[in-house]
C-alpha cells in the first residue's frame, strides 16, 4: 500500500476508533462506578487484617516466598514510611525482639515519627506540582507557598480523615472557615505554574490576559480532577473526550467552579483564636457595609454610636498654622511661602517629589496635624494636584521633631487618618501604611481643596524651641502636590479631630429626636465601620500564604475578580470562538453520585467549589 494512503487509512481508523470510543461508552462506565468492598476470602491463617488474605491469595498463585527475611522487611519498612534505613542500633533491636508484636510495634512508631508526614507529604506535593516559584518566563520566588508544604506534613501524620483531606484542598475556607488551617489548605489549587507576565504585567482587556485566564483554570481543574478523580478532564478542552464520556460542555462547566479564585498571597490568622476574632469582626463589618438594619440598631450598636457622638460634641477644633521655615523639594521644584503660610510649587515637575517642611513647633503638645492641599489658579484644573488632571498622589506621610541640643530626630507614629474625599482604591490610609506603592488621591474632585488628619498615636509632649518637620513623599508618575498646608492641635480627645463627610456632619446638626430612620442608619454606618476597623487594624499581622484566594490585596495588575468571571465553552479550546456561556457544575456521567449537591446553584465562587468538594467525596 503507497505511504499516502496507508496514512489517510490509519488517520480514518483513528477518527472512526474515537468516534465509537464516545459514543459507545455507556453511563455506566467501570471508571465511573462506585466503590464497593469486595469479599474477603477466609485466610489460611489467623490474620488482623483484611489485606492479607489478598495477598496470601495471590503469592498462593506464584512461587514467591511468603515474606522476607527480617532484616530486608525492617529495610522496606523504613524506607516505605519514613524515607530513611534503620540505623544499626534499630536492626540489632529488631533482630533480637522474637515477639509476634515486634513488626506492629516498629510500624506503630514509624507512623508515629513526624518523618512519617514529611516522607508521604513529598509524594502529594508531585501530585499537586507543586513549587516554590511561579514558573514561566519570569519564575518569580513564591516566598509563601512554604504553610501548605507544612499543612501536607501535619495533615498524614495526624492521619486526617480522607473526605475532610480533599474538602479542605478544595473549599476549606467555606466548609471550614473557623480552621486557620483549612485556608492554607487551598495552597493545593495554587500548587502549579503561574504566568506572571500575562496575568499580572499585560492590560485587562487584551485577549492574552484573557487565552492566559483560560490557562491558568485549565491547570487547577486538572490538578484537582487527576489527584481526586484520576480523570483526565483537561482532554475535553477542545473536544470531546476520545475515550472517556466527558463532552466539552463538561469540562468549561468545571472550569467555571474555578472562575472567581486566583493564585495570590492570601491572609491567614495562625493562632485559631485570632482567625476567629477577624472572621467575627469582619462579619460585623460586613453587616454594617451593607446596612442590615440589625446591625445598625441593636443595642450594642445604639451604644456605641450614642458614646462617639458624645465624645465628638462641643466646641470646633481649634487649628494653629506651622509657619515654614525650610522646605526643600527633592525634584527640585521650587516652593514659594504664601501670606496663609501655604507653599505653592512652580518650576520643576517630578515624575516623584519628596517635600520636606521644617516649621518651629506652635504648641507644647500635639494629639494630630492636619494637612490641607489647596486649589490655586496656577494649577492644571485648579489642582490640588500637579499632574494635568489636577489628581495628587500622597504616598506616605512623616512627622519628625528635632529637640534642642539633640542631633537625631524623633519619629512621631501616627495613626486613623481621614480625609474629606478619597479617591476610589486611593485612600488616605494608604498615606499612613509603609508601602510606597500605594498612596491618597482626591480625582475626580479636582479643581478644589482637599483636608487630611493624622492624629498622633500618644499625644507627644514637644520641648521649648524644637522644631517639627514633615514629609510629604509622592512617588507616582507627577501626581504631586501643588500647594500644601500644615496645622496642628492639642485637642482632646484627638478623636474629635477627625475628618467626617459634610452629609454626616448635617446629621450631627440635626437634634437626635428630629432624625430621619435613614439619617440615624448613615451615622450609624459610618461610626460602627470607624470602630470595626480600628479593632481590626489593632489584631496582630495575618501570615500570608500562597493559595486559592477571590481576596487578596492587589499586585499591579493582577486584582480579585470579585465575582466569578464568565466562562465560554470554545470552539476547539479557541478564544475567539465561543459557543455558549459554561453553567458551572459536575461530570453528567457520574451526576447521580452526588445529586445532593448541584453546582448550577451554586451562584458565588465560594459556594461552586463546596460543592464540588463535596461531589469528589461523595463520588469517591
Amino acid at each position: 500500500m503507497p505511504r499516502r494512503a496507508f496514512t489517510a487509512f490509519l488517520l480514518l481508523f483513528t477518527v472512526l476508533l474515537y468516534g465509537a470510543a464516545v459514543e459507545n461508552v455507556p453511563p455506566d462506565d467501570w471508571a465511573f462506578r462506585e466503590l464497593r468492598r469486595p469479599p474477603v476470602s477466609s485466610p489460611a491463617t489467623p490474620s488482623t487484617n483484611p489485606i492479607d488474605s489478598f495477598v496470601r491469595s495471590k503469592l498462593a498463585e506464584g512461587t514467591l516466598p511468603p515474606a522476607a527475611d527480617k532484616r530486608t522487611m525492617l529495610r522496606r519498612l523504613y524506607f516505605d514510611l519514613i524515607g530513611l534505613p534503620p540505623t544499626p542500633e534499630e536492626t540489632r533491636a529488631f533482630l533480637a525482639d522474637d515477639s509476634p508484636q515486634a513488626y506492629e510495634r516498629v510500624v506503630d512508631r514509624l507512623l508515629a515519627s513526624p518523618r512519617h508526614g514529611e516522607r508521604w507529604a513529598r509524594h502529594w506535593m508531585d501530585a499537586a506540582h507543586f513549587a516554590e516559584t511561579h514558573g514561566n518566563d519570569q519564575d518569580r520566588i513564591r516566598t509563601n507557598a512554604w504553610p501548605y508544604r507544612d499543612y501536607l506534613i501535619g495533615s498524614f501524620n495526624a492521619d486526617k480523615p480522607y473526605a475532610r483531606f480533599v474538602q479542605e484542598q478544595v473549599a476549606g475556607d467555606v466548609l471550614f472557615p473557623d480552621d486557620p488551617q483549612a485556608t492554607v489548605a487551598l495552597g493545593f489549587v495554587a500548587a502549579g505554574p503561574w504566568d506572571e507576565s500575562s496575568l499580572r504585567d499585560i492590560r485587562e482587556d487584551t485577549i492574552d490576559r484573557q487565552i492566559a485566564r483560560y490557562l491558568d483554570r485549565d491547570d487547577m481543574l486538572t490538578t484537582v480532577m487527576q489527584t481526586f478523580s484520576s480523570t483526565t478532564v483537561q482532554c475535553a478542552r477542545c473536544h470531546d473526550h476520545k475515550f472517556d464520556p466527558i463532552p466539552q460542555r463538561d469540562y468549561y462547566a468545571l472550569q467555571a467552579v474555578f472562575a472567581g479564585v486566583d493564585r495570590a498571597n492570601r491572609t491567614y490568622d495562625a493562632d485559631p483564636a485570632v482567625h476567629l476574632q477577624r472572621r467575627e469582626l469582619r462579619s460585623k463589618l460586613a453587616a454594617v457595609e451593607r446596612r442590615d438594619q440589625a446591625a445598625l440598631f441593636s443595642a450594642e450598636a445604639l451604644g456605641v454610636v450614642a458614646s462617639w457622638e458624645k465624645s465628638h460634641g462641643g466646641a470646633s477644633v481649634s487649628w494653629l498654622v506651622v509657619a515654614p521655615e525650610v522646605f526643600v523639594s527633592t525634584a527640585g521644584a521650587t516652593l514659594t511661602k504664601q501670606p496663609d503660610a501655604s507653599l505653592l510649587a512652580s518650576g520643576k515637575h517630578g515624575p516623584t517629589d519628596v517635600y520636606t517642611i521644617t516649621a518651629p513647633a506652635p504648641l507644647r503638645t500635639l494629639t494630630a496635624v492636619r494637612l490641607e492641599v489647596m486649589a490655586d489658579d496656577s494649577l492644571p484644573m485648579r489642582g490640588p494636584g500637579r499632574e494635568l488632571n489636577g489628581n495628587l498622589h500622597l504616598s506616605e506621610f512623616q512627622l519628625l521633631i528635632f529637640d534642642p541640643g539633640s542631633n537625631a530626630p524623633r519619629s512621631v507614629s501616627l495613626r486613623n487618618p481621614s480625609a474629606d474625599f478619597n479617591q476610589s482604591g486611593w485612600t488616605i490610609s494608604h498615606s499612613l501604611d509603609g508601602n510606597e506603592k500605594t498612596a491618597w488621591g482626591i480625582h475626580p474632585n479636582v479643581g478644589q481643596t482637599h483636608t487630611a488628619v493624622f492624629a498622633v498615636s500618644e499625644k507627644v509632649a514637644v520641648p521649648e524651641n524644637a522644631r517639627l518637620t514633615f514629609v510629604l513623599k509622592q512617588l507616582h508618575g507627577g501626581h504631586c502636590i501643588g500647594r500644601p498646608r500644615l496645622s496642628v492641635t492639642d485637642v482632646e480627645p484627638p478623636s474629635r479631630a477627625v475628618l467626617l463627610p459634610a452629609e454626616v456632619e448635617r446629621i450631627l446638626d440635626v437634634p437626635v429626636s428630629q432624625r430621619s430612620e435613614e439619617q440615624r442608619a448613615t451615622l450609624a454606618a459610618r461610626v460602627l465601620k470607624e470602630r470595626l476597623t480600628a479593632e481590626l487594624a489593632a489584631l496582630p499581622k495575618p501570615s500570608l500564604v500562597f493559595a486559592a484566594a477571590s481576596e487578596f490585596d492587589p499586585d499591579g495588575g493582577h486584582k480579585p475578580a470579585g465575582a466569578p468571571r464568565p466562562v465560554q465553552m470554545l470552539k476547539r479550546g479557541d478564544i475567539s470562538k465561543p459557543v455558549e456561556a459554561a453553567s458551572p457544575g459536575a461530570l453528567a456521567c457520574v451526576e447521580a453520585l452526588s445529586s445532593r449537591f448541584d453546582l448550577a446553584d451554586a451562584k458565588d465562587e465560594g459556594a461552586r467549589r463546596a460543592a464540588l468538594a463535596h461531589w469528589l467525596t461523595d463520588a469517591n
